[in-house]
């Protein structure tokens, strides 16, 4: 005997308007940043770049902005090498001598993090904010955090880029962290934030050699010279012959070289003068 159907009612959820919503957003920040990188093609400086880049990423909620770039973001220890290019948007007065010139740079696990580190990530300073700094933070970072605690900036996002031949530029956009909805707010504008990051860098990437400020490490065109050669495998004497210098002339080239690097030896010397990109032409 044939059983009787019965009429059962399915329950479809409306996934056309949240995807056709989603979509919307995603053309919608696509259009944004294609408007961005025309006006950064136009742009004449560094400068004029970042202003551009703010007016975008103040519409993410990020006000303050701090841009840097290093061709050797780490010396021969280890430990990081102050930027040779910072730009700053809308930080306190205070910031560039800080981080520049009184060693946060060096101290500030946000950039110790971001050295090593490929993808883009969400930073904060409260201790409940569950993100990656909450395993990297002990007593050597409290200047910074306690300024930053101070600034009411206690929330961002950074995104580190990798050049090639090693240099390093990161965008850091902060903002402050009243609740856990502003680390939130944060997470959800990551991955727009990082095409901005994206963006700035091409456009800035042949601008970078004009705005680097002068190396940490100053050698003279002789003792560079001298110290190619060296790493060519020649001897004083010989680099002294190639030269139609004095073998006393070279020596003092190549021990003041020694010298301004901290090497013990022409073999260290060599080593670290290739490490600080102070040999390439």
């Amino acid at each position: 005997m044939a059983v009787p159907r019965q009429a059962v009612a399915f329950y479809v959820p409306d996934f056309g308007m949240e995807i056709q919503k989603e979509s919307q957003g995603v053309s919608g920040m696509q259009a944004k940043v294609a408007e961005l990188n025309a006006r950064l093609a136009s742009d004449k400086s560094l400068d004029e770049q970042m202003d551009s880049v703010a007016e975008l990423a103040a519409e993410l909620g990020f006000d303050a902005l701090v841009y840097d770039y290093s061709p050797v973001p780490l010396d021969h220890v280890g430990e990081l090498i102050t930027p040779s290019v910072v730009r700053l948007r809308q930080t306190p007065k205070d910031w560039q001598d800080l981080w520049c010139s009184e060693g946060f740079y060096q101290i500030d696990p946000v950039q110790q993090v971001a050295v090593s580190s490929i993808a883009p990530f969400v930073w904060s300073y409260l201790p409940k904010g569950e993100t990656i700094l909450q395993r990297h933070i002990d007593r050597r970072h409290a200047p910074v955090v306690g300024y930053l605690h101070d600034a009411q900036l206690t929330c961002g996002v950074t995104v580190p880029i990798h050049l090639p031949r090693g240099g390093l530029a990161t965008l850091t956009g902060l903002r402050p962290q009243a609740s856990q909805r502003d680390l939130d707010d944060a997470r959800e504008h990551l991955g727009d934030f990082s095409q901005i990051a994206h963006a700035l860098q091409e456009a800035a990437y042949p601008l970078l050699a004009k705005e680097s400020s002068t190396r940490a490490i100053r050698l003279t065109r002789r003792e560079v010279e001298c110290l190619r050669w060296a790493a060519e495998g020649l001897t004083a004497g010989e680099i002294a012959d190639k030269l139609n210098r004095s073998l006393a002339t070279i020596s003092l080239h190549l021990t003041s070289a020694m010298h301004k690097l901290g090497a013990k030896n022409r073999v260290q010397a060599v080593a670290r003068a290739v490490h600080y990109r102070l040999l390439d032409p």
